[in-house]
């Protein structure tokens, strides 16, 4: 079980990381923060392993607050500014999570968090850490299709449907980009594009704003997802 805590002084954010960490059974959270003030306080006294930062915060910034704390604490800043990205990296931060994120790509940057760091006791595998299935079933018109995950090349948004293209086929179906988000791995899919998902693994090059895929397929990267979709293949 790794301690945590939250240091965020928007309570709409605050209930979401509380709800996100609640469902990873290796996390625990310690306490909840509203200023960097409170939580310096509490760290004089209290060991965790792992806290969530936000970057504007009333009295100290997050910024000066990475400053003052020691080095072995893991870091996972949150904040609806990527330009602390690159600046943030100087001080081995876990990760960077661009507001709003979606829980897996929360559980992706728990990923991230050294396997050798035990900073509290009754550690637990990352087992149990939410397993993506290899295989899904897509209902398209009255028929349901198996798919192979890692078959998949990118879903594309088009109005009341999405498209999933394959390396043998395609198909249409009615969910929406973010039950693909929920059912897929994250760590192998990026969303890069408020109607693009793409499986990583299908990337021939990536030139300038654009991701040209193994199927010959061009897609945008959208502006509010470049900065965290970069730092995959950047870090």
């Amino acid at each position: 079980m790794m301690d945590c805590i939250i240091i965020e002084d928007q309570p709409p954010a605050q209930r979401i990381l509380k709800k996100y960490i609640a469902d990873i059974e290796i996390l625990h959270l310690k306490a909840c923060f509203s200023n960097a003030i409170e939580a310096m306080a509490f760290l004089k006294t209290e060991q965790v392993g792992l806290i969530f930062l936000d970057i504007h915060l009333p009295k100290i910034s997050g910024m000066d607050f990475l400053k003052m704390i020691p080095q072995q604490t893991h870091i996972i800043l949150t904040t609806a500014f990527p330009d602390y990205a690159l600046q943030s990296y100087e001080y081995s931060v876990v990760d960077y999570l661009l507001k709003p994120f979606s829980f897996q790509r929360f559980v992706k940057a728990i990923h991230k968090i050294p396997i050798t760091s035990k900073p509290s006791s009754d550690t637990k595998t990352q087992n149990q850490i939410p397993e993506f299935r290899k295989e899904l079933f897509i209902k398209s018109g009255h028929e349901l299709y198996k798919i192979i995950t890692d078959d998949i090349i990118l879903i594309k948004s088009d109005a009341d449907y999405t498209e999933i293209i394959t390396t043998p086929k395609k198909y249409l179906a009615t969910e929406s980009l973010r039950h693909w988000e929920e059912k897929l791995n994250m760590n192998q899919f990026a969303r890069i594009h408020k109607s693009f998902i793409i499986n990583t693994a299908k990337i021939e090059k990536i030139s300038g704003n654009q991701v040209y895929l193994t199927n010959h397929t061009k897609v945008p990267i959208g502006r509010s997802y470049k900065t965290d979709f970069i730092k995959r293949f950047v870090e």
